[in-house]
C-alpha cells in the first residue's frame, strides 16, 4: 500500500516523528496559471449536510412559513435563531460539500476553499474551525480523515481543485494560565505555563487522552507557546517589529505559538505536510498571516512549497490573510515567490462594494490597479497576486453584512460579480452570494441582537437545518447520546429560517453569475488580457470619466483581442453610454459580438443586446472608436469581443 493507504488504515498519528512523508510521488499538478481559477469559499459547518433531500427547497415568497414554532409550542423567536447562529455547530460536513460538487461546477466554480476541518475541543463550539486542539486529526462534527480524502479525490475527478484552511499562528484554547486563568492580561515577558484543558475544558495535570490538551505529542510542551496574555490584535498601535503585542498576543483565547522556539515552526510545516501528502490538495489560504514575522512567513510558506513542489505540485497555491493592504504588500514583497497572493478584503473589497451598488465613480475602484497609487502597489496591477472578495465570513473592515442586504433588486450582487470575475485578479466567491444570502427581511431585522456587527450573519446555513447540534460533547459523534441535536433551537438557516435548503440552480442571480464564469473560462482574454477602464459618453457629452451609478466600462486586451465589459451599476434604472474602444485595434467597418448578457442569461424577456447580436464600431470627429450600448438593465453586465 501507499503512503495514503496505511495512513488511513492506521488511527491518526500520535507524533509527528512517527510520520514518514511521501517524496517523488505522482500528486494531482497545479494549474498553468491561478489566475483562470474561480474559487469559492465556504464554512463547512455551514454548507450541506448533504441531506437536502430531506428538506423542502426554501419559497422566499413565504418566508413565514419557514419559521416554525418552538417544540414547547411557542411561535418562532428571533434571539433563539441568533442564538443558534452564534454558538452552535449547525451540522454541515465535509461529505456534504462533496454532494454539492456538481452544484458548484455548473456555477463555474474551479476551486474549493474549504475552511479549518481540523479536529476542535470537543467541548467547545468552535464550528468556525480555528481553534485547533488536535492538527493530526478531522473533527468528528465535519466527518473523518477519509472524507477529506475522498472530497478532494472527487473534486479532481470533476477538474476541480480543492485549498484547504490553515493556521500556524495559534492553536485552540488547549490550556489554561495559573490559576485557571483563560484570559490574563497582556504581559511583554511570559507567564508560567498553568494546566492543560481536559475533555470537558477543566484543569488536569497531565495529557492521558486525545481529547487532553494539545495533539500532536510535540505540541504539549509549554515552551511551544509564547504563554504572553490577551493583548490587543490592532496592528495600528504598535511598531511593526517580531514582537510587537499583536504578533504576541494569544488571539483571545486561542493560543499563540512560540515561532521562535526552536523547531516549533518546523513542526507546524511538517503538520500541514502530512495533509497535502494525505489529502493531494491543491494549496492552502493561511490564516492570521499578519500575527507573525515576515521572517516566519517567509519560512513557513517555503518550507511548504518545498515540500509540495516534490510532490510534482510546482504551484501549490498559499493565499495569506493580511487585512490591510499595507501589511499585505509587505508580506508579498517579504515572502516573495513562496506566497501567490493575498486576500483583498481591506480597501479594495470596501471599493468593489461602493461601485456596484452605484455609490462611486468607478475611478475609485480602477485607480486600485494604477502602479503608482495603489495601496497594494505593482501586485494588485499584477492581477495573480490578489484574490478578490466581496463577501467572507469576518468583514473585518466595514459592517458585518452581506452584500445583498439592502440590495436595490434581487441580483444587485451581478454588478459586482462581474467586476470581480472581469477585472485583473483571482476572483473567489463566497458562498451563499449566488443565491442572494442576505438575512430576514427589513422588517425583521430590529428583532435581531448585533445585527450588522456580529459575524453570525455572514454565516447563514445554507442547507437550512431544523435545528443545531448539541452544545458541547454531547454534539459530537460518537460522544453523545441519541442524534446530538438541540431540538430546543431552531437552526439557523437562510433568510431567518429553519427546515429549508437554498440549493436552486435556476435561482436567476445563480444562472448570471454562471454566464459570467462561463464566458470568463472560455475567453483567456477575460482571465489574462490588459486592463483599461474606459471614457465613457452620456448624451452626446464629450468622453469622460464614468459617473457614480451611470454605465461604465472597461476592456481587457490580448494580442489583438479586445474584450468590452459593460455593467449598470445603478439598481433602479436601465443605463447606456457610448463606451471607447481601442481604435487601432478596430479600424473602420469592424465590429464587437456581444459573448455575454446576463439579463439574458436569467431569462429577462426583452433584454438589450443579446448574445450573438453585433454592434458596428463608429469613430467619433476627434477618430476615437466606440461602441454605443443602450438600455442595459439595472445591475446587469454585457461583455463584447472584438474577435468573437
Amino acid at each position: 500500500m501507499g503512503f495514503v493507504e496505511d495512513t488511513l488504515a492506521a488511527p491518526r498519528p500520535d507524533e509527528l516523528a512517527s510520520v514518514d512523508l511521501p517524496r517523488r510521488l505522482p500528486y494531482h499538478p497545479s494549474p498553468d496559471s491561478w489566475q483562470d481559477e474561480v474559487v469559492y469559499f465556504l464554512l463547512v459547518d455551514r454548507f450541506s449536510d448533504g441531506a437536502e433531500s430531506t428538506r423542502p427547497l426554501l419559497d422566499r415568497t413565504r418566508l413565514a412559513d419557514a419559521r416554525p414554532d418552538q417544540p414547547n409550542g411557542e411561535p418562532w423567536r428571533w434571539d433563539s435563531w441568533a442564538s443558534s447562529g452564534s454558538d452552535r455547530y449547525q451540522g454541515g460536513t465535509l461529505s456534504g460539500v462533496t454532494s454539492k460538487l456538481d452544484y458548484l461546477q455548473d456555477l463555474g466554480v474551479t476551486t474549493v476553499w474549504v475552511s479549518p476541518v481540523f479536529r476542535q475541543r470537543g467541548h467547545l463550539d468552535t464550528y468556525h474551525g480555528y481553534g485547533v486542539q488536535d492538527f493530526l486529526d478531522v473533527d468528528p462534527r465535519f466527518g473523518t480523515r477519509e472524507d477529506l480524502v475522498e472530497l478532494v479525490a472527487q473534486a479532481h475527478q470533476r477538474g476541480l481543485r480543492v485549498l484547504l484552511d490553515v493556521i500556524f499562528n495559534h492553536s485552540g484554547a488547549n490550556w489554561l494560565y495559573p490559576g485557571g486563568e483563560l484570559k490574563p492580561a497582556y504581559t511583554s515577558g511570559q507567564y508560567a505555563f498553568g494546566e492543560w484543558r481536559g475533555d470537558e475544558g477543566q484543569p488536569i495535570p497531565a495529557i492521558v487522552g486525545r481529547e487532553d490538551g494539545a495533539w500532536p505529542g510535540e505540541f504539549s510542551d509549554p515552551n511551544r507557546y509564547t504563554r504572553a496574555g490577551t493583548g490587543s490584535l490592532d496592528a495600528s498601535k504598535f511598531p511593526d517589529v517580531d514582537d510587537a503585542e499583536f504578533r504576541r498576543t494569544d488571539f483571545e483565547d486561542l493560543r499563540d505559538f512560540a515561532l521562535g522556539a526552536p523547531g516549533t515552526l518546523s513542526l507546524l510545516a511538517r503538520a500541514y505536510m502530512y495533509w497535502i501528502a494525505l489529502t493531494d490538495c491543491d494549496g492552502f489560504r493561511i490564516d492570521t498571516v499578519k500575527h507573525v514575522s515576515y521572517e516566519q512567513a517567509r519560512n513557513f510558506c517555503g518550507a511548504i512549497k518545498e515540500f509540495a513542489t516534490n510532490l510534482g505540485k510546482r504551484d501549490f497555491f498559499l493565499v495569506a490573510e493580511v487585512p490591510d493592504d499595507d501589511f499585505a504588500n509587505r508580506y508579498l514583497n517579504a515572502v516573495g515567490r513562496n506566497l501567490n497572493a493575498a486576500l483583498d478584503i481591506s480597501a479594495g473589497r470596501l471599493a468593489l462594494r461602493e461601485l456596484s451598488r452605484g455609490r462611486t465613480d468607478p475611478a475609485r475602484y480602477f485607480s486600485n490597479f494604477d502602479v503608482g497609487s495603489a495601496p497594494l502597489g505593482s501586485h494588485r496591477n499584477l492581477g495573480d497576486k490578489l484574490m478578490s472578495v466581496l463577501d467572507d465570513h469576518d468583514h473585518v473592515y466595514g459592517e458585518k453584512l452581506r452584500f445583498a442586504v439592502g440590495a436595490a433588486n434581487d441580483h444587485e450582487a451581478t454588478a459586482a460579480t462581474a467586476v470581480q470575475l472581469l477585472t485583473l485578479g483571482i476572483p473567489c466567491l463566497y458562498y451563499g452570494t449566488e443565491q442572494g444570502f442576505a438575512g430576514p427581511e427589513a422588517a425583521e431585522q430590529r428583532w435581531l441582537p448585533g445585527w450588522g456587527g456580529h459575524d453570525r450573519y455572514l454565516r447563514e446555513a445554507m442547507f437550512g437545518p431544523r435545528s443545531p447540534r448539541a452544545s458541547g460533547r454531547v454534539g459530537v459523534p460518537g460522544l453523545g447520546a441519541g442524534n446530538g441535536l438541540d431540538h430546543q433551537l431552531p437552526g439557523f438557516g437562510p433568510f431567518g429560517t429553519a427546515g429549508a435548503h437554498c440549493f436552486d440552480a435556476d435561482y436567476p442571480l445563480y444562472r448570471r453569475i454562471a454566464a459570467i464564469t462561463g464566458v470568463r473560462g472560455g475567453f483567456p482574454v477575460l482571465r489574462s488580457g490588459r486592463q483599461y477602464v474606459r471614457p465613457v459618453s452620456i448624451f452626446g457629452e464629450s468622453f469622460g470619466q464614468a459617473r457614480s451609478g451611470e454605465l461604465f466600462g472597461w476592456s481587457r486586451v490580448l494580442v489583438d483581442e479586445e474584450a468590452l465589459c459593460v455593467v449598470n451599476p445603478n439598481g433602479s434604472a436601465s443605463r447606456g453610454a457610448d463606451v471607447l474602444v481601442d481604435a487601432q485595434l478596430n479600424p473602420p467597418g469592424s465590429a464587437f459580438t456581444v459573448i455575454m448578457n446576463t439579463a439574458e442569461a436569467a431569462g429577462v424577456a426583452g433584454a438589450s443586446h443579446p448574445v450573438g447580436s453585433q454592434l458596428p464600431v463608429r469613430r467619433a470627429a476627434s477618430g476615437a472608436a466606440y461602441l454605443e450600448i443602450r438600455d442595459v438593465s439595472p445591475s446587469e453586465a454585457v461583455v463584447l469581443v472584438n474577435r468573437p
